[in-house]
Formats: structure tokens, sequence, C-alpha cells
């Protein structure tokens, strides 16, 4: 039996006392195919050292490095979809979403926080795309209503980190009503001064594209993230010709002028501490401003 223990190779280990290797102990970069500890994948913030390649991470995630010693307040934690048109597709909507929320442990596609930011004072909406493709329906549109209407109230920098697959077609109409609705909350955010800051991960699609995560005073991206409307699959075979190279990536779109700058997700904090603090001035004359107008205007 000595072809069975392996005598000439110098393993002789019986079967019941060989150890496997823990599931999650490693992580390969699926660019550079690069092996690493998964301790130090998450050293990095989930991005590939040799390679730059940014893997998805979840809004706590983003929550934990970009608030100060991972401290926040999260807004409006228990809002829930109801199930305003009965939807059924494989199976009900209210089942599909009591399943989702006992897998992922989340409410919704998205949450909502403010906190302190390298000691500057910041709300944060970040989606996650593991509850049904982070789809916009009621709950996503009015979770960041709120947070909007927080940062307005409070004068506060807004930062918007979208995750989506659109618009949430269980909710069909409901879920189209929440590009309006983000737009126009955001359009009193402009008037009122307060910065917006958005910030464009993989993927960002859809009516989440075509509203609020397009709308910002800066667009940013990560490296390598898919943005656009419509998928490249279904663009290709609308039009019928080959998409050009690297189409609808972040380094596509900056290209043709529809993003500020792509940020490493390792630098995003320092960053949008940079940036916040060029614009506090701004923000602090805001009201000032705006009065003077106000009498300006009242004197003609």
């Amino acid at each position: 039996m000595a072809w069975f223990k392996r005598v000439e190779k110098g393993i002789v280990t019986p079967t019941d006392q060989k150890k496997e290797t823990p599931d999650g102990l490693w992580h390969k970069c699926p660019e550079c195919k690069t092996v690493v500890t998964m301790a130090e994948h998450r050293r990095h913030r989930c991005v590939c050292a040799p390679c730059g390649h940014h893997d998805r991470i979840d809004a706590a995630d983003y929550f934990d490095f970009l608030f100060d010693d991972g401290q926040f307040t999260e807004l409006d934690a228990n809002l829930t979809s109801g199930d305003p048109l009965r939807f059924v597709d494989t199976k009900e909507y209210p089942k599909r979403l009591v399943a989702t929320e006992h897998n992922t442990g989340l409410k919704d596609a998205v949450r909502t926080a403010h906190g302190l930011s390298t000691g500057q004072p910041l709300v944060v909406a970040a989606m996650d795309f593991k509850f049904i493709g982070g789809s916009m329906g009621s709950v996503v549109g009015e979770k960041i209503a709120r947070a909007i209407d927080y940062a307005r109230q409070n004068r506060t920098p807004f930062l918007m980190i979208s995750r989506s697959g659109g618009a949430r077609m269980m909710e069909a109409g409901y879920s189209l009503m929440q590009m309006a609705k983000t737009s126009a909350k955001l359009a009193l955010l402009s008037e009122a001064g307060v910065p917006y800051v958005s910030l464009l991960t993989d993927p960002t699609t859809g009516g989440v594209t075509a509203s609020f995560a397009m709308l910002g005073d800066f667009n940013i991206a990560e490296p390598g993230a898919l943005i656009g409307f419509a998928g490249p699959r279904v663009i290709k075979e609308t039009i019928g010709k080959d998409l050009p190279k690297g189409f609808q990536s972040a380094e596509f779109v900056l290209e043709h002028g529809f993003l500020d700058f792509i940020v490493d997700r390792r630098e995003l904090k320092q960053r949008l501490a940079d940036l916040l603090g060029m614009l506090q001035p701004v923000v602090a004359a805001a009201p000032g401003q705006r009065e003077a107008r106000r009498s300006a205007s009242k004197a003609q």
C-alpha cells in the first residue's frame, strides 16, 4: 500500500489527521492573480496592492474607514419597503425582502449616517449592491432625501456613494419617482450652498446614474468602476456595433468629461478632507451671501 501512503515523497499523514485550510483565509486578485491573506487584503481597503484592482465593499466598510475611529450616528436605520403594487415574480415581493434582509442583515439597499471625518462633520449615504442589486426603491430614495435634508439643515457636506443596478422593478413607478425626489432635494442643497460629492463605484448604472449619482458638485469615481445607464451588452445589441475599448469604465467616462477625478479608495478619506477643507469657507459664508442678495434684490 505504499502507493496509497505516498511514502516515496515522505507524505505519511493519515487521512483522518489532515487539516484543511479554512475558507476565507486567502484572497486571489481577479485581475493579476496575486494571492494574499484576507487580513492583508482588508488592510489595503480591499484594493490589490500590485495592480490596484478595487473589489466591491459594503456600506459598513466605507463607514468604518471614512468616519474617525469608525464612530458615526446612523440615520433612519429601520425604514423598510412596503408592497404597494402587490408585485410577484418568482416569489412575492415581501417574501423577497424578508429573505434578503435575513441573508444580508440590511433593511434596504442604502445606509445613511453622519459623523466626523478627519475632524470635519460629514453626512454619508452608501449603497449596498448585495441588497437586490443595490436597486433604488422608495426606501432608498426616502433615506437619501432625508440624509440630504439633514445635511442642509446642519450645513454639513454630503457624500453619496453609489453602487446600483438601477431602479427596482418590483416598485415600478414608485421607484422612478425617487429620481425626481432626490434630484429636487439636491437642488435645495445646492441652493443652500452646502457641498455635495458624488462617488461612483462599481457598478453605477440605470436610474441612479440618471439622477443623483451625476449631480454632484464634484463627481468622482473609483478606478475601473462600470458607469453608465444601460449596460454595454444592451447597447451593443441595440446599435449593432462593437463598443470602444474600456467603454463605460471610470477611466473612459473621465476622458469624456463626466467625472472630475478618479480616486484610489486608500486615499479617499484624505482626498475628501482636502477637497472639503477648501470648500469650508464657502459653506460658512453662504448664509450671509444669501442675505446680501436678498437685500440687494429688495433695494432694486
